[in-house]
């Protein structure tokens, strides 16, 4: 499921069809990627080892992520045993080969954006960064409106809450509508290697959309999210929550409050400081001062093509 910005890997991408819906293991036809015509390429991540791409199914837009998906440890001694070496270079004690692995061991995750609009090609497009620092006046007079005006739908967050689509891929779950959230893996992780895990909790709540919506009014959801998620983690995985980075992003990439749960081994994308804030540093940001993100000053990366930097920039922000 997703979140994290990935400036490689996929978040969650959902079309707005409430009804397509399907579950996980299901035949599905392969006329998605087979009749894809490639336009261009939106974005080549060697490192992450990914590849996005804008191009048309049956005359609509789409957008396809190629991902390499990682090694398993537990398939190791097949993989060893089974594929073809073609030698590359030999030099003394070095050898470098190219590996033919079969093809269940060779996998690569699709994400298929099926009708991509305007919004999801650019957002997956290379584009240059820029830091914007933003104060509470700045959120109220900039960044609500501007986001008040855009229309990127949430309506997979609510398939999720209403049990519609990816009912089997749930954790764990607290009904309460104050105070609890449905917990489900990214789609980033495999589920397979601990090292990379990554969980999202996502409140029930409909009326709480990012940081700056918090208030002591909401510790009671913030520390049943960080309680309860980490206890679950702990008895489904056997992973501690000191093992855990258990954070908040702002900006979001959605507008539906949620909460990451990684392995702090994991580099997952958007961990870093100038986006992520941790949930036991909310917790008690809000406990000393109730509207301490209502006023406080913000920074989050904005690319260059992002509308709300434009509206940074006539303001004389950046």
């Amino acid at each position: 499921m997703a979140d994290s910005e990935n400036g490689g890997a996929a978040k969650r991408l959902k079309t707005d069809a409430e009804n397509d819906c399907g579950d996980a293991g299901e035949p599905v036809s392969d006329s998605l990627v087979s009749d894809f015509e490639i336009s261009r390429i939106l974005r080549d991540c060697a490192r992450e080892k990914n590849i996005f791409i804008h191009g048309k199914v049956k005359d609509q837009d789409a957008v396809v992520i190629l991902e390499k998906t990682p090694i398993r440890q537990d398939t190791l001694s097949e993989l060893l045993k089974s594929s073809q070496l073609k030698l590359e270079m030999k030099n003394d004690v070095y050898s470098t080969y190219q590996l033919q692995a079969p093809a269940h061991l060779n996998e690569i995750k699709t994400t298929v954006v099926c009708p991509a609009t305007e919004k999801h090609v650019k957002k997956y497009l290379h584009q240059e960064v820029f830091l914007v620092e933003e104060s509470g006046e700045d959120f109220r007079n900039l960044t609500l409106p501007y986001i008040s005006s855009q229309c990127f739908s949430v309506q997979w967050v609510h398939n999720i809450l209403e049990k519609k689509a990816e009912a089997d891929r749930i954790v764990f779950e607290d009904p309460d509508p104050d105070t609890g959230f449905v917990l489900l893996p990214d789609f980033k992780w495999d589920q397979k290697q601990l090292q990379d895990l990554y969980l999202i909790a996502i409140v029930h709540r409909k009326d709480v959309k990012s940081l700056r919506d918090l208030t002591s009014e909401h510790l009671p959801l913030l520390t049943n999210i960080r309680r309860k998620g980490e206890d679950a983690i702990q008895r489904q995985y056997s992973v501690p929550p000191s093992k855990l980075r258990v954070y908040l992003h702002y900006q979001p990439s959605y507008y539906h409050l949620h909460v990451h749960f990684t392995s702090v081994e994991y580099d997952a994308p958007g961990c870093r400081v100038e986006r992520a804030h941790l949930l036991s540093d909310v917790i008690q940001n809000l406990q000393a001062d109730s509207s301490h993100y209502y006023k406080r000053s913000l920074a989050f990366p904005l690319r260059a093509d992002d509308g709300l930097l434009l509206k940074f920039k006539e303001a004389g922000k950046v």
